[in-house]
């Protein structure tokens, strides 16, 4: 007899499903869904799949014979292309409600550009997006407030945290705890933007996801990995992407911490759609095909000059739309 279920975790080919008659079955997928040509990977974490049962001798408990259309995705571009030389959209997390992007204000040091990548990403594949600042303790909540000031004008949700006393400072003992308000604090606010939906945390790694998801539910039991004092690179503490339940309508995934993140599917003469505060100026701009980076006439620079749209953020476009330009169109 088939079910209905939950890819909550997918690791080397084998599949945990939680399934909608109350089973937790590991899975294999059927051949035809893994071993035809594909653009992108057949089965992730957050699809909705058909599983059928069966008798085995191992622990493998059921087959995945039905893989539902997947209504939104977080995916980068594969760094490994297939045997024909074609790009492959490599899917972190299918059906997202919700993707935050985690983001530390030191240990390691925040890069804006990051950033901007992610946003630009999920732009392009529409999701909805909070960014979540952790280790504001370090810093001082003024500091972190000036640090996203520019996200915050943007319109993008922030949501400030600090670390946790027991999780984090056991760490390292010698950086002084400074702990923010509790009303600055915005970890119960964002367990509530998370309710009732499939969310995911990524970010680099080190900046705190796994540190995040113990404090939104105490007992989860992440490894929290120590940040590297000479590389300022965490460690990977997280291997696959996994879903959990935060409580009996709410899933959050953790993801491998994303050192690279390739734009899936976002061409030069596009990206300007994916920068909010950009869009509203394209319109009048002198020629339809501006570049926005050295036109006569073109409404963005002016914008920029005027100081309507941060230079940094102005910066961070004109370094990615000349990457995408130097990128081959399959």
């Amino acid at each position: 007899m088939n079910t209905s279920g939950l890819v909550t975790k997918a690791h080397s080919g084998f599949f945990t499903v939680v399934c909608d008659d109350g089973q937790t079955r590991v899975c294999k997928a059927a051949g035809r869904l893994t071993k035809a040509k594909h653009k992108e990977d057949a089965l992730a974490v957050g699809d909705r799949v058909t599983v059928e049962s069966v008798l085995s001798e191992d622990w493998v408990t059921g087959r995945i014979v039905e893989v539902a259309p997947r209504k939104r995705v977080l995916a980068r571009r594969d760094p490994v292309i297939d045997a024909n030389g074609r790009e492959i959209r490599q899917v972190i997390v299918a059906n997202l409600d919700l993707v935050v992007f985690v983001c530390a204000c030191a240990e390691p040091e925040f890069h804006s550009r990051m950033l901007d990548r992610y946003l630009v990403g999920a732009e392009a594949q529409k999701l909805p997006i909070v960014i979540c600042v952790t280790k504001v303790d370090l810093v001082g909540i003024a500091a972190a407030r000036a640090m996203f000031a520019d996200y915050e004008r943007i319109g993008y949700k922030i949501i400030y945290t600090q670390r946790s006393m027991t999780n984090d400072q056991s760490l390292n003992p010698s950086i002084p705890h400074s702990p923010i308000s509790p009303q600055d604090d915005g970890v119960d606010e964002l367990r509530a933007l998370l309710h009732g939906k499939i969310s995911v945390l990524t970010g680099k790694s080190g900046v705190g996801k796994s540190s995040l998801m113990n404090r939104l539910k105490p007992g989860l039991g992440q490894e929290v990995g120590a940040v590297s004092e000479s590389l300022q690179k965490g460690k990977h503490t997280t291997v696959a992407p996994q879903l959990f339940a935060l409580d009996s309508e709410s899933w959050l995934a953790d993801t491998p911490g994303l050192r690279a993140y390739a734009i899936w599917d976002v061409h030069a003469e596009e990206l300007d759609a994916y920068y909010p505060e950009i869009t509203p100026f394209i319109r009048d701009c002198e020629y339809s095909n501006c570049t926005h980076i050295n036109e006569t006439g073109c409404a963005v620079i002016k914008a920029v000059q005027r100081g309507e749209v941060s230079a940094a953020r102005y910066d961070s476009y004109c370094r990615l739309r000349s990457e995408l330009a130097r990128q081959k169109r399959w």
